[in-house]
């Protein structure tokens, strides 16, 4: 599946996403800046991503769990995701993100 995802310095990268696999994975996998410290666990906020407008009612909603966790993030809009927290699957293909800033 084929996902999008706009870096620090504004340039949009196509990934693959692995069916099952977690966002935040993809991206990492692909050698993106983006720390993820917790490896995915929903235990911090360094996975966080802007959803593209166009696709953030596609995605699941957010959990409780995931929304403390943005409270400890910086710049949190709207449409921020922690990515650990976005599960791939075929309706997300063609999913547009920005990573957040550090």
């Amino acid at each position: 599946m084929k996902l999008y995802v706009t870096d620090h310095d504004g340039n949009e990268h196509q990934i693959e996403g692995v069916d099952g696999w977690q966002l935040m994975e993809a991206i990492r996998d692909e050698g993106m800046q983006i720390k993820a410290e917790c490896g995915g666990a929903c235990a911090c906020a360094t996975c966080h991503v802007y959803v593209d407008e166009d696709w953030k009612d596609k995605v699941p909603e957010k959990s409780e769990e995931e929304m403390d966790m943005l409270d400890l993030a910086f710049d949190v809009q709207e449409n921020s995701r922690l990515s650990c927290q976005i599960t791939i699957t075929p309706d997300l293909d063609g999913l547009k993100v920005t990573l957040a800033p550090d």
